[in-house]
């Protein structure tokens, strides 16, 4: 457990940016802190915006008794970030700087939160045909393992995939965004809570019991609109 020896996180993230990025074009703070959501365990994440800066880069520090990650970005690192994170269906940075609290601002920082507003609301580009058709593909193969193996520690991380894998394709053939670790979840339920319950219930189930049957009849659902599992006749590079 983290001692608790720290100040206020706002005042935190004001001093930290006066004391490392005093002449910046704007900051501001995101996370959980800024969502409601803290833990005992949570972290302060910063967002920097530097014109003066060359590049972008991420770094991690204490201060203030916080554990604080900063992304610092110049005028157009933070486009190239944006985009790319959308090319990958995972709005890391649109998401912080959208729903972040901004700390300071030369003038730039609600064209920028406006920016990144307006690809979350976009929503990630549309899978094409040939992408579902490979994920399918995937989704069969690591089914199949599943189903057929008998050692447990291989169940176990073969489950894990399947999570990954099924998660991914609900959201993204639903025009979603997707996460990894406790956004995985997050984003499932913020696309369909009942389908997210389901979804943790056939894996809790797994873990606890063995029983596979929950998650090899959701996978089977979410394949099935879609022509359901694949492996006679798929190819890849032929």
């Amino acid at each position: 457990m983290r001692e608790i020896n720290r100040i206020d996180p706002y005042e935190a993230a004001e001093l930290f940016t006066l004391n490392h990025f005093p002449n910046c074009h704007g900051a501001l703070l995101a996370g959980s802190i800024v969502r409601g959501e803290a833990t005992e365990t949570s972290d302060l994440d910063i967002v920097i915006v530097d014109g003066n800066l060359k590049s972008a880069y991420r770094e991690s520090v204490i201060e203030f008794g916080w554990n604080i990650e900063v992304f610092v970005h110049n005028l157009t690192s933070y486009k190239e970030y944006f985009k790319s994170d959308c090319e990958r269906a995972r709005p890391s940075l649109p998401k912080m700087v959208s729903e972040g609290i901004v700390l300071r601002d030369s003038g730039i920082m609600e064209q920028i939160k406006q920016e990144a507003k307006d690809l979350l609301e976009k929503g990630p580009g549309e899978w094409s045909t040939e992408t579902i058709r490979i994920k399918r593909y995937f989704i069969t193969d690591a089914l199949d393992d599943f189903i057929g193996s008998t050692i447990r520690a291989e169940e176990i991380f073969i489950a894990n995939t399947l999570a990954e894998l099924v998660s991914e394709f609900v959201l993204r053939t639903n025009g979603k965004w997707i996460g990894t670790s406790k956004w995985l979840v997050r984003s499932l339920r913020n696309y369909d809570e009942e389908f997210a319950d389901q979804f943790v219930e056939a894996f809790d189930t797994f873990y606890k019991t063995g029983d596979k049957s929950k998650i090899i009849l959701m996978a089977d659902e979410i394949l099935q609109p879609f022509g359901g599992r694949l492996f006679q006749g798929f190819s890849l590079g032929k």
